[in-house]
């Protein structure tokens, strides 16, 4: 049987984090879906289909030779709606601090209570990137700073590409 997990997420932008939590789903599953969240409430920095083509370049070249297989999809609605539309029996969490924890377990236990055979898994984030947050990543850039050391190369390029106005 093959064990399908899904990490949800805006991944506005991809962060040093979040590779730090796929990582660490890759180890457990053979197949990892990086899901998208599209929220038409919100104004991300990046479009989606940008958003998408940052995760796959990414993982794409990070994790070829894992035997986990991993794909970027997105969705709107319920992450357990999404998880079961792509028979997905794994949501993937990660976890950086308490007030995480504390978020986290609510939703957990919401989605058991909706959908009992998707189970949560939580990571606990490594100390080198527990610090970091896509919000705190985009305030920076936003400000002129340099988000390099919290993002993959690839996207810390696309970053400065929009504070200089391309895209």
């Amino acid at each position: 049987m093959i064990r399908v997990a899904l990490y949800t997420g805006s991944f506005d932008p991809l962060t040093n984090g979040h590779l730090d939590v796929i990582e660490s789903a890759a180890a457990i599953c053979d197949e990892l879906i990086v899901a998208l969240g599209v929220n038409p409430g919100k104004t991300p920095m990046f479009s989606v289909e940008e958003r998408v083509t940052l995760v796959e370049a990414v993982c794409g070249g990070l994790f070829a030779a894992k035997p986990c297989r991993i794909r970027v999809q997105t969705f709107s609605g319920l992450a357990v709606e999404a998880a079961r539309a792509a028979g997905a029996t794994l949501l993937v969490r990660g976890l950086r601090d308490g007030s995480d924890f504390d978020y986290e377990i609510q939703m957990a236990s919401m989605n058991a209570a909706m959908a009992p055979e998707v189970k949560t898994v939580f990571f606990a984030a490594s100390p080198a990137v527990r610090h970091i947050t896509a919000t705190l990543v985009r305030q920076i850039a936003s400000l002129g700073g340099d988000p390099s050391s919290f993002v993959p190369d690839l996207v810390a390029r696309a970053l400065a590409a929009k504070r200089r106005g391309a895209s």
